[in-house]
């Protein structure tokens, strides 16, 4: 059984679109099997861009462990002057999220295969993630504690997790690695958690 983590080319295919409505913005995101959450944006991910505020001085987001694109197209769509580069392990998602950019007519956002920050070659002033959970434990803080040396100073991590897949242990690790974790919120068992790199 493969995972939405992994890289499996033999799944089907049956490429599917997603309506989702993000503030003012309709958007179309393109899904297939094999990917996390196929059938609609998930509640996580929908708290999580509920909450989010860039400030004008952020020119720059990362979404690592894209999927399909919620996060960073979403995203884009609110902040036009973003720069967004969204990553995957997973190369159906990467084609997935390059379609869903080309549909919802976005520029200066790029999707790209890379495992965590392994293809990621510069600094980002915000980082979001709907980490990847039955990837392990070790993966998700490779996640948190990576994203430190991908941030510009003053640059946020803000990610998605719920209580009973690891939130407490993974405000622990965010508050190690940046000195500082904030909860945004708190939603049906969901945590958004930021750290700021000072």
């Amino acid at each position: 059984m493969a995972h939405y983590y992994t890289n499996n080319i033999d799944l089907k295919s049956q490429e599917t679109k997603i309506p989702f409505d993000y503030r003012d913005h309709h958007l179309t995101f393109v899904s297939d099997f094999g990917v996390f959450s196929k059938d609609r944006v998930d509640y996580g991910s929908r708290v999580l861009l509920e909450c989010m505020n860039i400030s004008s001085s952020h020119q720059s987001l990362l979404d690592v462990g894209c999927g399909y694109g919620t996060l960073g197209i979403s995203l884009k769509k609110e902040y036009p002057w973003l720069h967004v580069e969204m990553v995957d392990v997973n190369e159906r998602a990467v084609h997935l999220a390059n379609e869903s950019i080309q549909l919802n007519g976005v520029d200066d956002i790029e999707a790209y295969v890379s495992s965590i920050y392994e293809n990621v070659s510069h600094c980002f002033d915000v980082i979001v993630s709907n980490p990847p959970i039955r990837a392990g434990k070790k993966v998700v803080f490779d996640i948190l504690e990576k994203a430190y040396d991908h941030l510009n100073n003053q640059g946020e991590l803000v990610i998605v997790i719920q209580k009973k897949q690891g939130a407490p242990s993974a405000k622990k690790k965010m508050e190690e690695v940046f000195g500082n974790c904030e909860i945004v919120k708190r939603d049906k068992g969901y945590f958004i958690l930021k750290s700021i790199k000072h």
